[in-house]
């Protein structure tokens, strides 16, 4: 399967470099959020890079942006990839960037070589994989595939009460087609880092992923009683130390189950030095590789918190926010991965995801499948993340490879 496009590390390593220094963070990382200034830039750069190959740009009105390269026969459904630009506040400078760029080094490497797919190629850049300042994640990939509602993600805010429309809008990126166009793509691959530990460990330079795992997000709101903080000890109903107890207990779900558990969000009111806490509120993230034992940590969630709230005289609840279910990957194009990693020579290992990606959701809709490239330490949704050129340009020679075999070439 190995390909004689001449891919160069080199300038896809430097166009990683070239992409960071648009929102850079303060610690060598990246911070450019979705559809902030620093998103609309690097949009910008990619829009240049990938018009100077005689790309042609489609934006629909949701932002996501692809870049048609023809192929002999117009009449085949585009082989799609890409992944993301916009980071998580203190995000690393591969996270989805990495997805993108290797497919911008594709196109150029068959614009070097003359090479003509039979297949159009179409590169994607989603827009708000991340979910960091608009919630829920994976906006782009959701409307493009029919689960979320456009109209209801165009009127999402942040924090500060921003609108995702207008956001989209102000730094130019709101276009006019239609979202649902990217359901006709005939087939998706995704190269990423894996954040996660087990292929740099192991020594292995590609990571076939053959699916992901369940997640469900939860919202859990415990109601207590202000008191002041000289009052008795056993009259409190505190709602933090409540809080702080089904927190712990998150954990325990997960290392009983073999899944993960995260509370990343927790707001106490009145959030004063010296009251008792009456309220708080945490998020809670679950995730598992089978669906059915997704459904035991929920179980396990909701009986641990009641009990919890009994024991210490609160009210809780635990809302549903998101969630998306055990995803396989097309069974094909995990071979023509596996295929291309083995043609290569490359030492790779198959393996699941337990983290959601914009893949997840493409590959509720169309054939897809994703490429891991191992990333230091696991380590990743941090400025430190970090891989190499070498592990960078082995996932874009893989993608490559497997894109190629899926298009054909004229």
């Amino acid at each position: 399967m190995a390909t004689n496009l001449p891919i160069s590390g080199s300038r896809l390593w430097d166009s990683l470099m070239e992409m960071a220094r648009i929102g850079p963070g303060v610690a060598g990382g990246s911070n450019r959020q979705a559809l902030t200034d620093a998103d609309g830039e690097g949009r910008r750069l990619l829009q240049r890079w990938c018009e100077a190959l005689g790309l042609s740009m489609t934006v629909d009105r949701v932002g996501n942006m692809a870049f048609l390269r023809p192929g002999a026969d117009p009449s085949l459904p585009p082989v799609a990839f890409g992944s993301h630009l916009d980071t998580q506040p203190t995000g690393g400078r591969f996270d989805g960037v990495l997805g993108v760029l290797a497919g911008l080094e594709v196109m150029r490497a068959l614009a070097e070589s003359g090479t003509v797919t039979r297949a159009p190629l179409l590169l994607v850049n989603w827009t708000n994989e991340e979910g960091a300042r608009f919630s829920p994640p994976m906006m782009g990939s959701g409307v493009a595939m029919g689960l979320f509602d456009e109209a209801e993600v165009l009127t999402k805010t942040d924090a500060a009460g921003a609108v995702f429309g207008e956001e989209l809008a102000r730094i130019g990126w709101r276009g006019e087609a239609d979202p649902s166009f990217l359901r006709r793509i005939g087939a998706y691959f995704e190269l990423h880092i894996e954040q996660g530990p087990f292929l740099e460990a192991e020594g292995a330079e590609i990571g076939v992923v053959t699916g992901a795992s369940a997640q469900a997000w939860f919202d859990v709101t415990v109601t207590g009683r202000e008191a002041h903080a000289g009052s008795a000890m056993a009259l409190r109903r505190d709602a933090l130390v409540a809080a702080a107890l089904m927190v712990a207990a998150v954990e325990g779900i997960a290392h009983e189950t073999g899944g993960n558990g995260t509370v990343g969000r927790l707001v106490v009111v009145p959030d004063s030095r010296n009251v008792v806490p009456g309220r708080a509120w945490f998020t809670v993230d679950l995730r598992h590789p089978r669906a059915a034992s997704l459904e035991r940590m929920e179980a396990m969630l909701r009986a641990r918190v009641a009990a919890i709230a009994s024991a210490r005289g609160v009210a809780a609840s635990v809302a549903p926010f998101w969630s998306f279910p055990e995803t396989p990957f097309d069974p094909t194009l995990v071979s023509r991965v596996r295929e291309a990693a083995a043609g290569r020579g490359y030492a790779w290992r198959e393996m699941s995801t337990g983290i959601g990606h914009d893949a997840v959701y493409v590959a509720r809709r169309v054939p897809t499948v994703m490429i891991f490239c191992p990333c230091h330490g696991g380590l990743s949704h941090n400025e430190a993340e970090s891989i190499t050129p070498a592990w960078a340009e082995a996932g874009c020679r893989v993608l490559a490879d497997a894109v190629l075999a899926t298009a054909g070439v004229a």
